[in-house]
């Protein structure tokens, strides 16, 4: 652990010690420290603890969690062989007359306008925090993939069937969100907000290759139009290359 001390003075993270798992300093470590020059010694002792001045929004939330990082990222985060950086998780399914809409699952396929994750999970060496979810829906003109994906997708503030519903968020069986009513994403009036957005406020980690479920329940499809489709938008900070 002394060895990547060094490491920490040059980390751009404002907690890098927890990416070590170093929340004291023990005799060891105090004793090598002591043995440093003292424009060194005040770099290390900034970088192992955490500074005054925090990182803002999602980043911060990440860093919130970096202990509960595998060590595999922590370790690439670390020597500057993985980053953080501000991502969106998507996903475009289909309503059609099924009560239950599973937003990610084993069998998907990534392709630009309906997805960017394959299988319902982050690929490997991918964590995300996610700070917040965006829920749009549209009809499309057809089920044609070049239709679902050039379908003007908008709030559904006045799709009373999907505003009645509730959605569960689950990472690897652990839940996020459960049961959640899906008025959360009614925004038509807010301002301050991007459309159907939802902050978080209990922001959690997904971990990489782990499956993702974000399952919408439906009490009626009573009024929802034919190739109706729903977008759905996991913001927030990820770990990438």
């Amino acid at each position: 652990m002394l060895g990547q001390l060094g490491l920490i003075m040059n980390s751009e993270y404002n907690n890098a010690g927890e990416l070590m798992g170093i929340n004291d300093l023990t005799p060891e470590m105090a004793g090598y420290i002591g043995s440093l020059d003292a424009v060194t010694k005040q770099k290390v002792i900034n970088k192992v603890a955490k500074k005054p001045q925090p990182s803002q929004g999602s980043r911060a939330e990440m860093e919130k969690y970096f202990s509960e990082l595998p060590d595999p990222i922590k370790t690439g985060l670390l020597d500057g062989k993985l980053r953080l950086a501000d991502h969106v998780i998507y996903s475009v399914k289909a309503v059609n007359a099924s009560k239950t809409i599973k937003m990610f699952e084993s069998q998907d396929v990534k392709e630009v306008g309906l997805r960017n994750i394959s299988n319902g999970k982050l690929p490997k060496n991918m964590a995300m925090i996610v700070s917040g979810i965006y829920v749009l829906a549209g009809v499309a003109a057809s089920g044609g993939a070049d239709d679902i994906k050039s379908t003007n997708y908008d709030v559904i503030d006045a799709k009373y069937a999907l505003c009645t519903g509730e959605f569960t968020l689950k990472s690897n069986k652990k839940q996020i969100l459960s049961g959640a009513a899906m008025t959360l994403f009614k925004t038509t009036g807010f301002s301050l907000v991007p459309k159907g957005y939802y902050k978080l406020a209990n922001p959690r980690i997904i971990q990489d290759d782990v499956d993702i479920d974000f399952d919408i329940e439906l009490g009626t499809t009573t009024g929802i139009a034919a190739n109706t489709y729903i977008t759905i938008g996991l913001h927030g900070t990820v770990t990438i290359p």
